[in-house]
């Protein structure tokens, strides 16, 4: 072996140029699949940082069609009360906090959980102890457990932080424990993850609240006990849903659905991943096609080198196994090369990442994607070799050993082969641009969809004061932040569009015996839909007379009239929330229209809104103040941060960010997969039309002879030209055809990826073999005209 390795060493440094074009070609190719790897090996196959994660799961209800919605109280605690297959269950919801009395207010993302989280979790605190089950009770629950970094970053790792008080919401909660720095809670949600929480609270939910089943708000995690499967949990949640279902809110039945944590954390992240590491695949496949064919023309002239070898007793699996061990050497070569790139690429990727990518930090180079670089190089080596090593054995030794024989002479099993890995190369590339021009067609759709709002020059900013305080100084802010120059109009909302936040309740229908179904409820102030640019369709929006003390006013959105008076005029019609009746009746005054409220690649929510000046309850709610300006809203936050705390210094200005910022963010996800899949496209079609232009080049050097004898007889230039590039077409088409098949399978498994496009749109597999096939004529016309300026007296005397 260290013989062999000594003449592939000695054989590269002969060839300098084939070896640089080789190790390139293979960093790139390794380089991209290991970065690829990298991320879904911390995404996909890394486990969860928890003691036995594989018997943690999540506990959704789900609507009538299925999908999943947030769990409310009452179905919680039956779960909790009368499961067998889990040894804890617990609940949780994101929650925003104001930080005080530490330096400068700071807003933190937390949760509100129940006692028995970290029990199923199964992680213990570094300092201090978690949640004790009388803390789950109201006034008993003023305690904080902290997060390491914000331990770490808050209160200079103070060891003696257990046991001190800090301002929480403007409430003292006493400090009882902080959790290790490997402690990791994503606020795990329907639609994606969101920011870690650093925060966390008992809940402290009173019986009233746990009788409800209209108000879906909570999020449950589980572990099952040992050996019970997800299946056995899902049919025990089931049949204590079915029992559930005769106190349901009528016409929705309540339905489980018991997801693994992890597949939930990921959630449809997984299969756009595997179709990028199968593209990814694709280009390396390609790569390995264009290696296999530079090692068969290199093997032609070195056909008396294996003859000779053969004579001297060298025996056939002696030359295999030498042409092996250089074909191994120049992918370890630019397998180490292409973890260099690898290391450079996976920080690029990263950066490129949508921001909710679950896991996003924990990408990196370890051990498993070491072994994977290292597998992907020595599989590679072999793969691309062998064919050409195996072939290179079969030499004939009479021929190649006699003098002047005619370097023309390729061998038909060769040129077959190159004919294969090129044609190979052209449908997997045809197959990329396939999947790349879906990607592309559906991000310019999603991209231009209609959400139901004016994104432009509008500015968001998060803001929390205290409930009893709320309208008051929300109207001083709104009032102050109108003032100032450039601004058209403010509102503030409880949950901003594209964002996902979900709360949603029943109510009652007067004149109707049955409730609706849950469905969304937002707090909007009187100035809101304008700053937010949402039409007005029919009727009124909020104004300053919609004050506490006047009569109880809705706003319901169009879809929601569609759905609950589809034949018939809602102004002036009454709701009650929740169907509850110590709720007061509310009017209906105005139809807005409907807003995509989940993503733009999300179906349009069904809405209804309530004047946040009437309800003390809902000013627990987290308000966004929508700010809209006359020219680039950007320039203003200075401005407007001073107007609110001007208002109150202590208060915490956070999510700062556009209108037009949140569409970009909510297409992300698709960017990104459109992005890499195109650009692995694009580098697939290079290295198929390197490829083909050197297979045709190739061809025409080893055919100089056949074309001066054709061209003594008679032929002109047109007919060489016209055999060339009839020869590089036709491996085009059937490429083409090979691959169109191929698409027409595989594009199916980008349906879930794609907006408002069909797997097999007609545009794309129209246009891409357009494209390919016109390339291929390019890469083929120079070898082609080159063939057709052969001088007939010069190549028939060459050898």
């Amino acid at each position: 072996m260290w013989d062999d390795l000594r003449h592939a060493f000695r054989g590269l440094r002969r060839n300098p140029g084939f070896a640089t074009v080789a190790v390139l070609t293979l960093a790139l190719g390794i380089g991209a699949n290991t970065a690829i790897f990298s991320v879904v090996n911390a995404v996909l196959l890394t486990p969860l940082p928890y003691p036995e994660p594989d018997r943690l799961v999540m506990a959704w209800e789900s609507e009538n069609d299925g999908s999943p919605t947030l769990v409310s109280p009452a179905n919680f605690v039956d779960w909790t009360e009368q499961s067998e297959t889990c040894s804890h269950i617990a609940a949780l919801r994101g929650w925003d906090a104001n930080l005080s009395g530490v330096d400068e207010p700071e807003r933190l993302r937390g949760a509100m959980v129940t006692s028995e989280l970290f029990n199923a979790l199964g992680v213990a605190p570094l300092a201090g102890r978690t949640f004790l089950p009388e803390e789950d009770q109201p006034g008993r629950n003023r305690v904080v457990v902290l997060s390491y970094g914000l331990w770490q970053r808050r209160f200079g790792a103070d060891p003696q932080i257990v046991g001190t008080s800090v301002a929480i919401n403007g409430v003292n909660r006493t400090v009882i424990g902080v959790m290790p720095p490997q402690f990791k809670l994503p606020l795990v949600t329907i639609q994606k993850a969101p920011e870690q929480s650093e925060i966390w609270t008992p809940w402290g939910m009173d019986a009233n609240y746990t009788k409800r089943r209209d108000l879906g708000q909570l999020h449950v995690i589980a572990r099952l006990n040992p050996n019970v499967t997800v299946d056995q949990a899902q049919t025990e949640f089931t049949a204590i849903s079915e029992r559930a279902n005769t106190e349901a809110v009528a016409g929705r039945r309540i339905n489980a659905q018991v997801i693994p944590l992890h597949r939930n954390l990921v959630g449809d992240v997984r299969s756009a991943l595997l179709v990028l590491l199968g593209a990814v695949g694709f280009v390396l496949l390609i790569a390995c096609s264009n290696i296999a064919n530079l090692l068969l023309a290199r093997a032609a002239t070195r056909q008396r080198e294996m003859a000779i070898r053969a004579a001297l007793g060298a025996s056939r699996w002696r030359i295999v196994r030498q042409l092996l061990t250089e074909s191994v050497l120049l992918a370890m070569l630019g397998g180490l090369l292409g973890l260099l790139l690898a290391l450079w690429s996976t920080d690029a990727l990263v950066a490129l990442s949508p921001a909710d990518l679950p896991r996003l930090e924990e990408i990196g180079i370890d051990l498993n994607v070491l072994g994977f670089a290292f597998t992907t190089a020595l599989v590679t080596g072999i793969a691309f070799g062998l064919a050409p090593a195996w072939q290179s054995s079969k030499s004939d030794l009479n021929k190649a050993l006699k003098e002047g024989g005619r370097s023309s002479t390729s061998g038909l099993g060769r040129r077959r082969l190159r004919s294969i890995l090129i044609v190979s190369q052209l449908a997997l590339t045809f197959m990329l641009l396939v999947g790349a021009g879906l990607m592309i067609e559906s991000f310019v759709r999603l991209s231009s969809v209609d959400a139901g709002f004016d994104a432009q020059n509008v500015l968001t900013m998060a803001i929390s004061l205290p409930g009893a305080r709320y309208p008051e100084n929300e109207q001083q802010v709104s009032t102050r932040v109108e003032s100032l120059p450039g601004v058209q109009s403010v509102g503030a909302i409880s949950a901003i569009p594209l964002t996902g936040w979900q709360n949603t309740t029943s109510f009652a229908i007067e004149g109707r015996n049955e409730k609706s179904e849950t469905e969304e409820l937002h707090a909007a102030s009187p100035g809101y839909f304008r700053a937010m640019g949402i039409p007005l369709l029919r009727g009124r929006a909020f104004n300053e007379q919609d004050h506490a003390t006047a009569e109880r006013v809705v706003i319901v959105s169009e879809g929601l009239v569609r759905r609950y008076w589809p034949d018939e005029d809602p102004i002036g019609k009454h709701i009650q929330m929740g169907g509850d009746s110590r709720e007061p009746w509310r009017t209906i005054v105005g139809i807005v229209g409907d807003i995509k409220q989940s993503g733009l690649d999300s179906e349009s929510t069904r809405e209804y809104y309530i004047s946040y000046l009437q309800d003390t309850w809902g000013m627990t709610w987290d308000m966004t103040l929508v700010v809209r300006t006359k020219d680039n809203p950007l320039s203003h936050i200075s401005a407007i941060q001073n107007q609110v705390k001007a208002v109150d210094k202590d208060l915490p200005v956070y999510n700062v960010r556009t209108m037009e910022q949140l569409r970009e963010r909510s297409a992300a996800p698709q960017r990104f997969q459109m992005l890499l899949l195109g650009s692995f496209a694009a580098g697939a079609l290079i290295l198929a039309m390197v490829g083909l232009y050197g297979v045709m080049s190739y061809a025409v050097t080893q055919r100089t002879h056949e074309i001066g004898i054709r061209m003594a007889l008679g032929a002109g230039k047109r007919e060489v030209l016209s055999m060339v590039l009839g020869e590089g077409l036709t491996l085009a088409l059937i490429g083409v055809a090979i691959g169109l098949a191929g698409s027409l399978a595989l594009t199916r498994t980008l349906t879930s990826l794609l907006y408002e496009v069909s797997a097999i749109d007609p545009l794309t597999l129209v246009a891409t073999p357009l494209l390919l096939a016109g390339v291929a004529l390019g890469a083929c016309f120079i070898p082609a005209r080159r063939a057709a300026k052969v001088d007939p007296m010069v190549a028939l005397r060459y050898e």
